[in-house]
């Protein structure tokens, strides 16, 4: 999910090589955006390429190529993580009287305690009770283990303070992949996951958090996203 500034200059940077086949410059970028300085600009850009939108070539002035659009801008649709949601304590409503309930198959996963989606808390270790899941939201092969959900920096991602998240054990994941991350095998924390190098980033989906940096031994994958559960 792209912030509005980001997607401002996606399209800016797109109707400008559609128009002159080259892109525009970052004093361009600046004033189009209505900004102060061009720091700002490096940070949108450097985003936009962290997430796969764009790329920049080396040692050739102002050469940056467009990628990928999101759908907004005409491009094909996100294969990112999109939340599977299971609402609880509903009635059921718009099935016949008569008709046959639905058969689910169920899977009954542990509950390893909370997961900050936020400041990084205690790391996980135990678990704290069980819940069921259609078995249709595990992903692939692998252990399959739930965390509760605290904080809110993965709010534009679809995932709420309170909400249960499912998780597939993994020690790898792709750039954009959600992970449960374990920082310097301390601190636990669910996040967006970048690898640039010798450098792990791990992102919020929520302005109000800041990225985190860390060198690649500070950090654990422990398991990718798959689903979601909420409550109401």
């Amino acid at each position: 999910m792209l912030t509005k500034k980001q997607l401002d200059l996606l399209e800016f940077i797109h109707k400008r090589l559609q128009a002159d086949g080259v892109p525009p410059s970052f004093d361009e970028m600046k004033v189009a955006l209505d900004l102060r300085s061009k720091s700002g600009i490096h940070r949108l850009i450097t985003a936009l390429e962290e997430r796969g939108f764009i790329r920049r070539l080396a040692h050739r002035a102002r050469a940056i190529e467009i990628v990928k659009l999101p759908e907004s801008l005409g491009g094909e649709p996100s294969t990112g993580f999109t939340p599977r949601v299971i609402d609880g304590d509903r009635p059921e409503a718009g099935r016949p009287a008569n008709s046959e309930p639905i058969s689910i198959h169920a899977v009954e996963l542990p509950v390893m305690g909370r997961i900050a989606a936020g400041v990084p808390i205690e790391a996980i270790n135990q678990q704290s009770h069980q819940v069921a899941v259609p078995g249709q939201m595990l992903s692939g092969s692998g252990e399959h283990y739930a965390l509760e959900v605290k904080g809110d920096s993965m709010i534009d991602a679809g995932i709420n303070d309170g909400d249960v998240v499912v998780i597939r054990e993994t020690s790898t994941a792709d750039n954009g992949d959600i992970v449960v991350a374990l920082v310097e095998d301390q601190e636990a924390t669910l996040k967006r996951f970048f690898r640039r190098g010798n450098v792990i980033a791990l992102e919020a989906a929520n302005p109000a958090y800041e990225t985190r940096m860390f060198p690649d031994n500070k950090v654990k994958v422990q398991g990718r996203l798959v689903g979601l559960i909420r409550t109401y």
